[in-house]
């Protein structure tokens, strides 16, 4: 394993359905882009310049805005949280206000569901996806103390890399919320066993990014959508 894994254990599972929502409606800035046809919108369009995908927003069907940009690896992300009220989603200690300044928090289905509502190929992003780009922004391809910070570093808000990650803390199933401005969880798709899936932790304190596993399910993490450019799936 190329990044430090903190393993933690957490038992019990999600018990609600996510319910669907509407499909969301992508724009671009540059006005040729919006007054052209359907194909042309690039964040669907197969055949799009990189720079049109830099330029471009992500819209919910709530009218939040996320930019997006096409990062080190090659695949489009969403450079916000996920901020779309769905069942299962919560802001943190219920405060609208934290809510804008750092997105809503997702149980794991909830944040593999509201991926999938933005659109043709959006979805959480792996552990793997994950991993390279903790190694692509942290200059090495080692497990490394260097590696982490470097990665905390450039991929944390106003980093060089512009992911713009924060640190919006976390829910447990228990309904307490903690570690607000102190750590950034945000969920991968991938699964640990039944109940626990892979997460991945920016740490204030040690300003180092960690790669962790047995997140409970029902807990409630930020979330960030990743699209494979030129993929439908």
């Amino acid at each position: 394993m190329l990044i430090v894994t903190m393993k933690t254990k957490f038992k019990r599972k999600l018990t609600d359905s996510v319910k669907s929502t509407p499909t969301v409606i992508t724009l671009a800035i540059f006005a040729s882009v919006i007054s052209s046809c359907k194909t042309s919108n690039p964040i669907h369009s197969r055949n799009v310049s990189s720079v049109n995908l830099h330029e471009s927003l992500l819209v919910d069907s709530d009218s939040n805005r996320y930019p997006v940009k096409v990062l080190s690896d090659g695949n489009l992300w969403m450079t916000a949280n996920l901020n779309w009220s769905i069942p299962n989603s919560y802001c943190y200690e219920n405060v609208k206000q934290n809510c804008e300044q750092y997105g809503r928090l997702y149980t794991w289905e909830a944040a593999k569901q509201g991926c999938k509502l933005l659109g043709e190929g959006w979805r959480l992003a792996t552990n793997g996806e994950w991993q390279q780009l903790t190694i692509l922004y942290g200059g090495n391809t080692e497990d490394s103390n260097a590696t982490r910070k470097a990665a905390y570093k450039a991929l944390l808000y106003t980093g060089g890399s512009g992911f713009n990650a924060v640190l919006g803390g976390g829910r447990s199933p228990d309904n307490q919320y903690a570690r607000l401005d102190a750590h950034g969880f945000y969920w991968t798709a991938t699964e640990g066993d039944s109940s626990t899936a892979w997460f991945y932790n920016f740490g204030k304190g040690s300003q180092a990014l960690y790669q962790q596993d047995g997140g409970e399910k029902t807990r409630a993490f930020s979330v960030r959508c990743v699209k494979s450019i030129g993929s439908s799936k």
